[in-house]
């Protein structure tokens, strides 16, 4: 697959990583000669200095033979104008860009992006992507990852594992024996900064972050089981009312009536367009740091502060304060890879990063076969991968132990109807089942091929 990449910073240079990693033939276009040489020292990509939207600079990239373009510049319309061009002039097949800013995506212009006007098949909405996965969070607190998947009827979560859960120290083949009505497979297991897929004979340590994939209708008994039961929370205090932080108030004052919603923000102006934006929360204009502030939000009553600003150091020392404060959990946006694992070790509960979370969004449109979702699991570890499973696959209609699946790859659960089956050793996948599988990284390509549609089917 030959794919150009408009954009050489942390998004670009990410994407560009997980796809050179699996061979894929990348040029990456960035005006930044900087951004371009570390991306082009760093990895198996060829580098281009230029204006991505520039007609010559694309056609130099090879845009008239390539499979993809992905414009993730910081510039809107330089996403916009790049695709534009490349569906013009070179035809290319798929086009995806980053579009930041909410007046672009207002239903009442829905029209803009379609093919008669600026054909872009995918719009990535970095800001709404972010306050959706928080809003999943909030849902499921104790989860510090949530992904829904197969129309909701299962999930992928992440949860801490602490001296507390119940499952330490336990084979996780006996986890069937310890709790019969537990639906629910460990795909991951993420140890001292080391992610491996674990075998039955593998037992959970305190400090483990652990993936599970779960009959979704069987949450509740799955959290528990792995020592969180904490209660959805009634009352959140969001810091920061940028594109990020409306988004997710708007959620929140949408479908979940019961959540008592107040927002810092420290611009006035931006403060009041928030308060006559929002419907029942409310807004205090001020500092986020400030005691006086955080006592004005009643802090201490609180379950939750998530902590959106777009600066990152304002979100630690918000969430530390209103820890301190006595809320109990704190959700921050982080965008500095350098902070990432520092946080968890001062009290952060969960961190979100906006980078991984478009990378994630963005992989899901470049994945081949009958592949229906993608979802990044803990920066490069691995994918959760929700595909169509065809006759022709080397997956159906043998026991899951006798499918020889490649090092690396657990599948974690099969929706065959309405059913949801969590898989034993002995169960057979059938044709058109839809399965949940979850690789690390070095296998997904392998996982592709698995589903992929081979002559025969035809």
């Amino acid at each position: 697959m030959k794919v150009i990449i408009c954009g050489a910073g942390q998004v670009g240079f990410n994407i560009a990583r997980y796809l050179a990693g699996e061979n894929a033939d990348i040029t990456v276009v960035d005006q930044s000669r900087a951004l371009v040489e570390k991306v082009s020292e760093s990895l198996d990509v060829k580098g281009l200095v230029g204006f991505a939207s520039h007609p010559d600079v694309l056609e130099q990239a090879g845009a008239a033979d390539t499979d993809m373009i992905i414009a993730v510049t910081y510039a809107d319309e330089v996403n916009m104008v790049a695709c534009q061009v490349c569906h013009s002039i070179f035809e290319v097949p798929t086009k995806i860009a980053r579009v930041r800013n909410q007046s672009y995506l207002s239903p009442m212009w829905a029209d803009l992006f379609s093919r008669d006007h600026m054909p872009i098949d995918v719009i990535i909405s970095p800001e709404i992507e972010v306050a959706r996965a928080i809003e999943r969070r909030l849902e499921l607190p104790g989860a510090f990852d949530v992904h829904p998947l197969a129309d909701g009827r299962v999930s992928m979560i992440g949860v801490h594992c602490t001296g507390d859960t119940p499952v330490i120290n336990t084979p996780l083949r006996q986890l069937t024996a310890l709790f019969p009505d537990l639906h629910v497979v460990v795909v991951g297991v993420y140890r001292d900064g080391n992610g491996f897929v674990p075998t039955p004979e593998d037992e959970l340590i305190p400090g483990d972050d652990v993936y599970l994939v779960a009959d979704s209708q069987h949450l509740a008994r799955s959290m528990s089981a792995f020592g969180h039961e904490e209660k959805a929370a009634r009352r959140v205090i969001i810091v920061g009312g940028g594109n990020i932080g409306l988004n997710l108030a708007q959620a929140v004052e949408e479908r979940h009536a019961h959540v008592a919603l107040k927002l810092i923000e420290l611009d006035k102006s931006r403060a009041e367009l928030v308060a006559q934006t929002l419907q029942r929360t409310v807004v205090i204009h001020g500092n986020a740091l400030d005691v006086e502030i955080l006592e004005e939000a009643n802090t201490n009553a609180a379950e939750t502060v998530i902590a959106v600003s777009n600066d990152d150091e304002v979100n630690i020392l918000a969430s530390l304060l209103a820890k301190r404060h006595g809320c109990q959990r704190a959700v921050t946006l982080i965008n500095k890879e350098s902070y990432g694992g520092l946080v968890g070790t001062l009290g952060i509960d969960t961190v979100v990063s906006p980078r991984a979370i478009t990378v994630s969004t963005i992989l899901q449109h470049v994945r081949r076969g009958r592949i229906r979702s993608v979802h990044s699991v803990s920066e490069g570890f691995g994918e959760v991968i929700e595909a169509e499973a065809l006759e022709t696959s080397s997956l159906v209609g043998v026991p899951i132990r006798e499918a020889n699946l490649p090092d690396g790859v657990l599948v974690g659960a099969i929706v065959r109807g309405d059913e949801v089956i969590i898989p034993r050793g002995g169960t057979v996948v059938r044709a058109n089942d839809l399965v949940v599988i979850f690789a690390a990284t070095k296998a997904v390509k392998k996982v592709e091929k698995l589903f992929a549609v081979k002559l025969e089917f035809f």
